[in-house]
């Protein structure tokens, strides 16, 4: 009988092996001096190098700018490339991730601290001397605060270089020799249907238009402050003046206003498809209130001009995950992969890694990849990145050996 058992035992033993490859903490945070707390996504260069931010810890307790780079039988080496605040200009708190320019420059942003305590846009170079930070815009540096402040979300950058970003507005920097030109392109106010309190990060098509989404405002009766918008901002004319007048907002969906319908789009930045249709997340509403994963479809030429909301998945208070801050990224084939906060674990309920695969009849196939328990991180909130080598690498709030978050790897 012990001869027949062994096989058996040891299949069991190579599952686990398998299981164990196909996910990997790259890096615990909150040792020593060590960042804690990492609320985005990380970027990856052509050699398999990390980049990203922690929102708290480091020598200050004001948060990093990290790299992991792969080293040698699986290990990866930490350096931390920037601890907040080095001045009294500097910002702290860099909720968002980094932009990593075709240069080599890192951008990001943080929500609080520098000049007026509302937040920086910042740069870091490599040089011999190693990274030098340069403050390239202060928030509320203008009358009532109108470039905004407290910037959560990534940035992401056109062609020439411009810099577009979120925080309570929709702005753009625009590079000079010298210094960066701010410029408002869309202030949130929250009547009359418009939204508010934009979290996420803008993405950008390529005649120039921008999308992203608000966590509140609306207009919906089913939130105290609406349930939150997905918008689009259209540039002028070529020989019309720029400016925050100049940029035609619409509004694509408004949240809570079917029953039904999710709520509250948070931290992650929207996906797009090769049709143009957007793809993205709210934590909270739903069939089941526990979130869902949405598709917007762009409207057909000599149609209404109404975008289409279509749920993909409906989140449940289950060992499947809910509550999905961040949002969802595509795969070469189609496929669609994101993270749930909380859920998963009955002993944990820390949050899980999906899949969604579409399926010949229209629908969505739901997995789970990967089921958080704590010492392996917690709290996903952010969008995962496919790096150069074809896999995933994302990030968890909290958790892991230290308690504050980790980057981890999966091999979908």
């Amino acid at each position: 009988m012990r001869q027949k058992l062994l096989p058996v035992a040891f299949l069991a033993l190579s599952v686990l092996a398998q299981g164990q490859d196909h996910f990997k903490v790259l890096h615990a945070f909150g040792s020593g001096t060590d960042g804690a707390g990492v609320y985005d996504s990380v970027s990856l260069d052509a050699h398999g190098n990390i980049y990203g931010t922690t929102s708290g810890g480091g020598a200050h307790k004001a948060g990093t700018v990290f790299r992991l780079a792969p080293g040698t039988q699986g290990a990866w080496k930490e350096t931390i490339l920037h601890t907040f605040p080095s001045s009294n200009e500097d910002g702290g708190a860099p909720f968002g991730g980094l932009l990593l320019a075709a240069n080599g420059i890192l951008y990001g942003t943080t929500e609080s601290l520098g000049a007026h305590d509302r937040g920086v846009v910042f740069s870091l170079t490599a040089s011999k001397h190693g990274w030098q930070e340069k403050i390239v815009h202060t928030f509320c540096s203008r009358q009532n605060c109108e470039d905004g402040g407290a910037p959560w979300g990534n940035l992401i950058m056109d062609p020439s270089g411009d810099l577009y970003g979120t925080g309570y507005v929709v702005f753009e920097l625009l590079p000079g020799q010298k210094s960066w030109t701010d410029t408002t392109l869309h202030v949130f106010t929250g009547n009359y249907g418009d939204g508010s309190g934009p979290q996420a990060g803008p993405i950008r098509d390529a005649v120039g238009n921008l999308y992203g989404t608000t966590m509140h405002g609306g207009g919906s009766n089913e939130c105290d402050d609406g349930c939150g918008t997905v918008w689009e901002l259209e540039p002028p004319a070529s020989d019309q003046p720029s400016g925050p007048t100049a940029w035609t907002e619409i509004i694509l969906h408004r949240f809570g206003i079917v029953a039904g319908d999710g709520a509250f789009p948070g931290l992650g930045q929207l996906a797009v498809d090769r049709e143009g249709n957007l793809y993205g997340t709210a934590d909270s509403g739903g069939p089941y209130l526990a979130g869902i994963v949405f598709r917007l479809t762009r409207p057909s030429a000599g149609s209404s001009g109404v975008w289409k909301e279509t749920i993909l998945h409906g989140f449940a208070e289950d060992q499947n995950g809910y509550l999905p801050t961040g949002g969802v990224t595509f795969d070469s084939a189609g496929n669609l992969y994101g993270t749930t906060g909380v859920g998963g674990s009955q002993d944990c309920g820390c949050g899980v890694v999906f899949k969604l695969s579409p399926q010949a009849d229209g629908s969505w196939k739901y997995a789970v990849l990967h089921t958080f328990v704590g010492s392996d991180g917690a709290e996903p909130v952010a969008n995962l990145t496919f790096g150069p080598d074809g896999k995933l690498y994302g990030t968890t709030a909290t958790g892991g050996t230290y308690g504050g978050g980790v980057v981890f790897q999966l091999t979908p």
